[in-house]
């Protein structure tokens, strides 16, 4: 066994004993313990770091710890002046993808209706999920601290947040996706793309006071639902807007 002295900042504390949390402790490590081992070995998920100092020198998640090392280990956002280079990936190239959990149902609908390619199957076990999501450059979703930590997740995201808007709104503001975000163009069911329809192609599958009333349409050439712009309008719309994403909702 070797020993290093350990520090974790901002919300990384969250996930320490009580004991450690906000100050520098001791930790016996194994003689082949790297970084990552460590700080998931304390509670902390690979995915919520994104910058680690030891002895105050950038490294990564691979690094082996040796005897009297001392470890900084700061999340997402943290105020400190280090070149952008040093700093470890916490999402994939290009476009964004995520992966949600079995228990982030609301919220996998909520990503969708703001235009985010989400997965979703609360029938697949967690080492279905992060390897799927791991083949698909997806970023994995979850409140389960031990489904972060898995080896195959590259990229994923501990939710705070217990409600689905909520949930939503933390997202936005850790992945800055108001920008990226393209409301009504996936459908919320099945997460297939949405295209423009004329009336008389989805007439059948109307309701008749729909068909009285409404005239613009999209549907999902997966599922078949039909989506049109109805009376949760101002309440989906008030929703994106409070999370920066408002657009013209339509309702299924």
């Amino acid at each position: 066994m070797v020993s290093a002295t350990f520090r974790f900042y901002d919300g990384l504390n969250d996930f320490l004993a009580r004991a450690q949390r906000g100050r520098a402790f001791d930790a016996p490590c194994a003689r082949d313990a790297t970084t990552k081992h460590m700080i998931e070995a304390l509670g902390v998920p690979h995915t919520e770091v994104e910058l680690i100092l030891v002895n105050g020198v950038s490294t990564g998640l691979d690094t082996p710890i040796e005897e009297g090392d001392r470890i900084a280990v700061y999340p997402r956002f943290a105020g400190i002046g280090i070149g952008e280079g040093t700093r470890i990936a916490t999402r994939p190239p290009g476009r964004l993808r995520f992966a949600a959990d079995a228990h982030l149902g609301g919220l996998a609908r909520l990503l969708r209706m703001a235009g985010f390619d989400t997965t979703y199957d609360n029938g697949i076990g967690d080492g279905t999920l992060a390897q799927r999501a791991l083949e698909e450059g997806r970023i994995v979703l979850s409140r389960d601290r031990e489904l972060l930590k898995r080896r195959e997740v590259a990229y994923g995201a501990y939710v705070r947040a217990r409600k689905p808007q909520d949930q939503l709104r933390e997202l936005f503001e850790r992945f800055e996706l108001a920008e990226r975000a393209r409301p009504f163009t996936l459908c919320l069911h099945c997460n297939a793309p949405l295209r423009v329809a004329s009336k008389d192609e989805v007439l059948a599958r109307l309701p008749p006071m729909v068909r009285a009333l409404q005239h613009e349409f999209s549907t999902c050439d997966v599922c078949r639902r039909v989506y049109w712009k109805g009376s949760h309008w101002k309440r989906m719309a008030g929703m994106l807007d409070a999370v920066g994403a408002g657009d013209e909702p339509e309702e299924d």
